[in-house]
């Protein structure tokens, strides 16, 4: 019946924290088109949009057994741009506020939460008429899927020619929790070892996932090599290199049909690489919808869109940001995260009426507005396996101020460079990322190559048809008949 299967914690436009839904709502359609029949199971969250989306109840009491014997979950379908899309559905689980914490941290009971996840994703596959060739898993929410089919295939013949992926979206978050989950989460005892699921001794799921996919993806071809070593392996670059054979990178997509100002229903004007004088007119316009000073519709507006967290660099530019204002520009914050974060940047506000804003929180509307008006994109990122945000600021005419790191790397042409779309530094210090900054501005003082400039950014392809295209070959190469 289905192809592949993926599996998500998330899945725009249903459920977003980040990246991953945005990937796991492009990715799946894209692979669809290419003529593979495709599907997707995640969560019912208790908060989710499902505006214009109309819910079936598949199965009302599909038996998981875990954590007790009788433990069920309700199984919800939906079609979504040519595909099919079920959630799991267990209230005590998934009908939260948030998907996985709150500021006061991670939810206490999350392994449990995804393990059931993980169990009733088997469980759905295993009713539906035929095996699917492929089961794609995304991150550690998902992890425990692979591992799961890898032991049971053994004595399943259903499993018998269905490969499994993993996808790496962020090393950083690999699930690790006590080894008592690890004894209660159904897996074979031969599965807790170094080669395993066990990391130092507690369960490692998105270490399981590696070792028993048939298959591991990153989001970016320099995050692939990047977690080899020590300063991006967060403690698995010993493991990883021991499975590099089967590690590919494939880079992420962006989906123009959303993120595009030729056709973006969020911004006041439309505007192209033909027509860049558009972009004027939604840089007044966001001026005015933030309260900002007019004398910016002149000078450099500089946007941050992002978590507020280290791994975005917003201390970087929490550091720097007295020195900015002491030049001629603007800038607007919008994200949320650490709180002490979001207070020094309320803070700063306040000594900069007009010319600094910072927006707590995230909507989809205002972020479409400040990649449309600002003049340049922050991104100095510690690490960034693929990211997103760059790209979508290139099709925006928005030139990108970035840490060479991951898919920053694969996806920024550094100026001055012939082709150049945009800026990067070296490391992650405030100095040279001010630096950098001030090497934009320089550009941008120059009207002529600035708009050279972001035209080529504008033109920039990074399509998930061609990512899709890469993920058909991979499974291909694993035997899949697609």
């Amino acid at each position: 019946m289905y192809e592949v299967l993926y599996v998500t914690s998330e899945m725009y436009p249903f459920s977003k924290t980040g990246g991953l839904g945005d990937v796991m709502g492009a990715l799946p359609p894209a692979i669809s088109r290419n003529g593979v029949r495709t599907a997707v199971v995640t969560p019912f969250y208790g908060r989710m949009n499902l505006d214009g989306h109309k819910l079936r109840l598949v199965y009302s009491d599909l038996h998981i057994g875990y954590p007790w014997p009788s433990t069920t979950a309700e199984i919800y379908q939906t079609d979504y741009e040519g595909i099919s899309v079920y959630f799991v559905g267990r209230g005590e689980y998934f009908d939260r506020r948030h998907y996985y914490n709150t500021h006061n941290g991670d939810y206490f009971d999350n392994c449990e939460r995804f393990i059931f996840f993980c169990k009733a994703v088997l469980k759905l596959a295993r009713m539906l008429p035929s095996p699917p060739a492929i089961i794609h898993s995304h991150d550690w929410q998902s992890a425990l899927v692979p591992p799961y089919l890898y032991f049971e295939r053994a004595g399943d013949s259903f499993w018998t020619h269905t490969k499994t992926v993993t996808t790496i979206h962020n090393l950083a978050f690999q699930g690790r929790f006590s080894e008592r989950l690890f004894h209660e989460s159904g897996l074979p005892p031969e599965a807790w070892s170094m080669h395993g699921a066990e990391f130092y001794g507690d369960l490692n799921m998105l270490k399981a996932s590696v070792a028993y996919s048939d298959a591991v993806t990153t989001v970016s071809p320099s995050y692939a090599q990047e977690i080899l070593g020590p300063e991006f392996g967060c403690g698995l670059e010993g493991f990883l290199n021991s499975q590099a054979h089967k590690l590919e990178g494939i880079l992420n997509g962006a989906d123009y049909s959303v993120w595009d100002p030729g056709s973006d229903k969020f911004l006041p004007c439309c505007y192209g690489p033909d027509a860049v004088q558009g972009k004027q007119e939604c840089k007044i316009s966001m001026l005015r919808e933030f309260s900002m000073s007019e004398q910016l519709e002149d000078k450099p507006v500089l946007g941050f869109i992002g978590r507020l967290r280290d791994q975005k660099g917003i201390d970087l530019l929490i550091d720097i940001l007295p020195g900015l204002m002491e030049k001629d520009l603007g800038v607007i914050v919008l994200g949320e995260g650490n709180l002490a974060y979001e207070a020094r940047l309320q803070e700063l506000m306040e000594n900069y009426p007009g010319r600094l804003c910072v927006l707590v929180g995230y909507t989809e509307n205002l972020a479409h507005l400040i990649q449309a008006g600002t003049d340049i994109f922050l991104m100095p990122s510690r690490y960034e396996p693929c990211g997103l945000t760059q790209i979508y600021a290139l099709r925006f005419g928005t030139p990108p101020v970035a840490t060479a790191v991951g898919g920053l790397r694969d996806t920024i042409t550094p100026y001055p460079a012939d082709g150049a779309t945009g800026f990067t530094f070296a490391r992650p210090e405030s100095g040279l990322f001010y630096d950098a900054i001030m090497q934009a501005l320089g550009a941008w003082e120059n009207r002529e190559e600035w708009v050279r400039m972001v035209e080529r950014a504008m033109r920039k392809e990074f399509t998930w048809d061609r990512a899709a295209h890469e993920y058909i070959n991979l499974y291909r190469k694993l035997g899949a008949r697609i």
